[in-house]
């Protein structure tokens, strides 16, 4: 439709010319000169004043201006929406949009708008698909499910991991990816559906088995998800099981420690950080109306922003709350030792996600702490041969082999988890 009536003819041919000038103009000239051209041909015109939108919004001088951000998102999102439902593009660009104005809204703690924003992403996913534009009915849905994580409805994000799950196999994929994967196998067993959560993870590792024969995954991966695993039966009463997963996850330390990865990777860290972090899931606050918690199971890369920085603003507060116990625990060993070596694993896992955040360079910033869970819980099971301590001080010496294993120090990861198997089984 033509409305040039509508507009100022100047304007109109001063923003053509600028686009068809022999220089590129900037992302701000382009978004002035979309916004005009826009109004006159809207079939033409409001991708590009989207797309121009959304590089204005992560553009480095609004870096530290929030307020800016939103607006500039809010208004792609908007322009986003009045796209042509013919437009090929529409659905990925009004999902992207609303992605990045749904990002800037939890960042500013606005949680209730932002949960509409990933509803309307999730609905515009099913019209897209429904219209031919994306090839899954549940394209944009996965912000919804890991929001609906971090606000505590995990039968509801287990249920949506479960249909992302089910629609990736329809479209003939046998092998659905691990993120996946991984986050419904948690939703599952936050839910309470401990025995499918198993099945759900036992497939992930097969999965895994068959991609490192084939050399197209890492025996540390493989690794730590046979770790988890053991954790997970453990968990259910399922020692023999358990101890069989060790085994496993023993035999690929040892093969590592001889002779290291079959073929060489990139940065893996997120493998061993996710799974990390969900094994610390137990001891962490469980969500509430008005007080979300971080959704583990889910890449550290895929939290909400609030949460995300709520999660790291605490490492000084348990930095704190660790070395007060720490002091008392010198005192009072049989007293507050057992709290301690539980909240120095808080602060352990909450540290290597923190570095993995920022660096893939983990082993000297990271090994002291590692080193001192293990030995508060060599000293809490020196002191108490119970049960639960000699449980801790396993744990301890997984964390740190795993750890080790993360930073390629094969040798040392394979006598720590030597160890654990002596004592766990």
């Amino acid at each position: 439709m033509d409305h040039t009536d509508k507009v100022d003819q100047d304007a109109v041919l001063r923003a053509r010319t600028m686009l068809l000038g022999t220089g590129r103009p900037g992302v701000r000239q382009q978004v002035e000169a979309y916004r005009v051209l826009s109004a006159v041909s809207p079939l033409t015109y409001l991708p590009k004043l989207t797309q121009a939108l959304l590089s204005h919004g992560y553009a480095s001088e609004v870096r530290d201006r929030p307020e800016v951000r939103l607006a500039r998102h809010a208004e792609a999102a908007a322009t986003a929406r009045r796209i042509d439902s013919g437009e090929p593009q529409r659905t990925e660009l009004l999902v992207r949009a609303l992605s990045a104005y749904r990002y800037e809204l939890y960042a500013a703690g606005r949680r209730a708008e932002g949960f509409v924003i990933c509803e309307e992403m999730a609905e515009a996913g099913r019209w897209g698909f429904a219209h031919g534009q994306v090839p899954s009915p549940l394209y944009g849905h996965w912000q919804l499910a890991t929001v609906l994580a971090e606000d505590g409805n995990h039968q509801g994000a287990a249920e949506l991991c479960g249909q992302l799950v089910q629609a990736a196999r329809s479209e003939g994929s046998a092998q659905v990816d691990f993120w996946t994967m991984v986050a419904w196998a948690a939703e599952l067993d936050a839910a309470g559906c401990h025995d499918t959560a198993l099945t759900a993870f036992a497939n992930i590792v097969d999965v895994s088995r068959a991609e490192v024969d084939e050399g197209n995954s890492a025996l540390a991966i493989l690794t730590w998800q046979l770790v988890r695993q053991a954790g997970m039966l453990d968990a259910a009463g399922r020692r023999v099981e358990a101890g069989r997963a060790r085994q496993d996850a023993l035999a690929r330390l040892s093969e590592l420690d001889r002779t290291g990865e079959r073929k060489s990777w990139s940065n893996i860290l997120s493998w061993w950080t996710t799974l990390y972090a969900l094994s610390g899931r137990p001891t962490e606050p469980v969500a509430l109306p008005g007080a979300p918690t971080p959704a583990f199971g889910f890449p550290l890369h895929d939290w909400s922003p609030d949460i995300k920085r709520e999660y790291f603003d605490s490492l000084p507060i348990l930095e704190e709350q660790v070395a007060g116990l720490r002091e008392t625990a010198r005192t009072d060993p049989r007293e507050h030792l057992p709290a301690l070596v539980a909240l120095h694993r808080r602060l352990t896992i909450r540290s290597a996600l923190h570095r993995e955040n920022r660096s893939y360079r983990i082993l000297k910033p990271l090994r002291p702490i590692f080193d001192e869970n293990v030995t508060l819980a060599r000293r809490l099971a020196d002191m108490a041969a119970t049960e639960q301590s000699r449980e801790a001080l396993g744990q301890a010496l997984t964390d740190r082999s795993m750890f080790l294993l993360a930073a390629h120090q094969y040798g040392e990861a394979y006598d720590d988890y030597r160890e654990v198997v002596d004592l766990l089984g």
